[in-house]
């Protein structure tokens, strides 16, 4: 797979990703990293960020965090989040059938019928949503999909042959579908949301290894934890790293495609490029900054308005230390917690790039205040 994509990067931009990276790329959304449990994730991502990083630290509940310049005073963050949504069994009836909770925002519309691996202490246990065939339903008493409703079949016959398997209340469940690429243009899977920039963070590092930049702060290259549950992987260790300045990147919604309103939502689309986002969290000489950067290097970009909050760790890092200025940098998706989450992959490069050139562009000690 990765030889394949790197064939087609390679039509669209020569020698942008190299191929060791989009082998990283896939293995690391393929590799499930629940929210809660997402170690093995880290380890993955940690291992190909370290030839590019001078130390990292990894805080209680799993944040980990890349360090160039770990002495400078003033510091700057990067960050992505590193979980996924996923579900826990909850209740596992006499008949060996298991009823679940959402870990984090999991759409249940999209459960029946699909294949998932149940985490056990024994190992992976496959098991697939179940579903009353439509032959068994008449439109009088039609129901749909509700967490209340749906279920997991592991091929048990009772409570206690599915116990036997390893699982039990509280074990985690991750959908099987994995990462492909559609029509030479998007990459396809579920947890790009956030684990693209988990790749778009490290990239970045690559760069300025790459191209022998040496920055007059400390970067501090974040991966953070339980994002999908209230922030608190961020809202952790911005209290660690109490940083100056902080360029978060996540997902937004791609409002381009059937069903959704553009008066509430946004007119975003993906292939337009990165989106910038206007809110309260967003201190706005750091995004004028960015601004700046994609005008000069001939990034395109969108805008959002956030209102109250932008929903991501933009908010915990912003709010916090007495106040940290932040900036959100998005990349639009298509089908967001789902498993065909999908992103145009010349916006994962612009990602990248805007990200890269605004880094280069804060100076030592740059004060960002409005009022001096």
């Amino acid at each position: 797979m990765a030889n394949h994509i790197f064939y087609l990067i390679q039509r669209m931009k020569k020698n942008f990703f190299p191929k060791e990276s989009l082998t990283f790329l896939e293995n690391y959304l393929n590799n499930p990293s629940p929210t809660g449990f997402e170690s093995e994730g880290q380890k993955l991502w940690l291992d190909y960020l370290k030839p590019y990083i001078d130390d990292y630290i990894v805080d209680t509940y799993g944040t980990v965090v890349g360090i160039i310049n770990p002495k400078a005073k003033y510091k700057v963050v990067i960050e992505a989040h590193a979980d996924e949504i996923s579900w826990f069994v909850h209740y596992i009836t006499k008949e060996g059938f298991m009823y679940l909770r959402r870990n984090g925002g999991s759409d249940h519309q999209i459960a029946p019928s699909k294949r998932v691996n149940i985490h056990t202490d024994k190992g992976i246990v496959k098991a697939v949503f179940g579903w009353p065939a439509i032959h068994t339903r008449t439109a009088k008493d039609e129901k749909n999909p509700q967490v209340d409703n749906i279920f997991l079949d592991c091929g048990a016959n009772s409570k206690e042959e599915v116990e036997k398997m390893g699982i039990h209340v509280g074990c985690v469940v991750t959908y099987e579908d994995e990462f492909m690429t559609l029509n030479d243009r998007y990459f396809v899977g579920r947890a790009l949301d956030n684990r693209i920039g988990g790749f778009v963070i490290a990239e970045v590092a690559r760069l300025l290894h790459k191209n022998k930049k040496k920055l007059p702060f400390g970067l501090y290259i974040t991966n953070s934890v339980q994002e999908e549950v209230g922030l608190h992987g961020a809202k952790m260790i911005v209290e660690t790293i109490r940083p100056d300045v902080a360029i978060v990147t996540d997902v937004c919604h791609d409002t381009n495609t059937p069903m959704i309103d553009k008066i509430k939502q946004g007119d975003l689309k993906c292939g337009d490029g990165p989106v910038l986002s206007y809110g309260p969290s967003v201190q706005n000489n750091l995004l004028k900054l960015i601004i700046n950067s994609a005008n000069k290097n001939k990034i395109p970009f969108q805008r959002l308005a956030a209102s109250r909050a932008t929903g991501t760790d933009t908010d915990a890092f912003a709010f916090a230390t007495g106040g940290v200025a932040s900036a959100l940098i998005s990349l639009p998706l298509k089908y967001m917690h789902t498993t065909v989450e999908t992103a145009h992959i010349e916006d994962v490069q612009h990602v990248i790039e805007l990200i890269y050139h605004s880094l280069l562009k804060i100076k030592n000690q740059q004060d960002f205040r409005y009022i001096k």
